[in-house]
């Protein structure tokens, strides 16, 4: 059968038009989506709120373990997305820059790997996913979306406009200083995530940080402490075979000597 070229033409220009409409409506699907409810961060802490949590935290050097170092903080809304990005020195580089990234990562597992009756800090994952462990391969998954979490400009880093707000950076961190937050009605609203220093301590910055955002109203955990749900769990303390040693995580020596078990043994109760 011959076809036309008129109708060649024809169906070229139909062919076209609906590949530019196909696209509009994707496109508008995606600004659609960009202003859905799954970015709201009005039931997490703000900017500020995470800054002046994290900075007492931090310089309350006796209570912390660890090298006394500057740290990165950031929260993450329930469905994952970042909302407050925030450190403790004079500038972005008062920190090691690699925990800004490494800070979002625990606050996205944390969130993502705790629910309304459990609650799992990212320390208590360190021994599930050794080889062997229950969770072997975890690290693995949900990845970090680079794209997310070096777009720039660096200037904006730490700050209430940080590159990384309002994305979804992903990322699983499987030792300490990433914890879920729950709010005073017990819901579970995100979680905050810190890194700078030893993790041990990373926890100890981030366990207080959360108890003065008024986020720790914890319904359970594996903790060896139920008035401590979330605790870490310190290999060589926790009984073993125990939940807590299943969930445990080393004890971060500094010279071979232990300067946090006591610390985070006396952490503030979850309310």
């Amino acid at each position: 059968m011959m076809i036309s070229k008129r109708f060649k033409t024809n169906m070229s220009v139909t062919f076209a038009i609906s590949g530019m409409l196909l696209s509009t409506i994707m496109l508008s699907g995606g600004a659609a989506y960009a202003k859905s409810s799954d970015k709201d961060c009005s039931q997490v802490p703000t900017h500020s709120a995470l800054k002046s949590a994290l900075t007492t935290a931090r310089n309350d050097a006796s209570n912390n373990g660890g090298f006394d170092l500057d740290m990165w903080g950031t929260i993450v809304n329930r469905d994952g997305f970042v909302c407050a990005v925030a450190f403790t020195g004079a500038d972005r580089g008062s920190q090691w820059p690699g925990s800004r990234v490494i800070s979002a990562q625990k606050a996205n597992t944390a969130n993502a790997f705790s629910l309304a009756g459990l609650s799992l800090s990212t320390a208590n994952l360190w021994a599930a996913v050794q080889p062997g462990g229950s969770l072997f391969g975890l690290q693995h998954s949900n990845p970090v979306d680079t794209g997310e979490a070096y777009d720039g400009p660096s200037s904006k880093f730490g700050q209430s406009n940080d590159p990384l707000v309002g994305g979804r950076m992903g990322g699983v961190n499987v030792f300490g200083g990433g914890l879920a937050m729950y709010n005073s009605s017990g819901v579970l609203v995100g979680a905050v995530g810190v890194s700078g220093d030893t993790s041990c301590a990373d926890h100890n910055i981030a366990w207080r940080t959360r108890h003065t955002l008024n986020m720790d109203f914890v319904p359970g955990g594996v903790g060896a402490d139920a008035t401590r749900a979330d605790n870490i769990n310190y290999q060589g303390i926790v009984a073993a075979p125990s939940v807590a040693n299943d969930f445990s995580h080393p004890i971060c020596k500094i010279g071979g000597a232990d300067g946090v078990s006591a610390i985070s043994a006396a952490l503030p109760v979850t309310q």
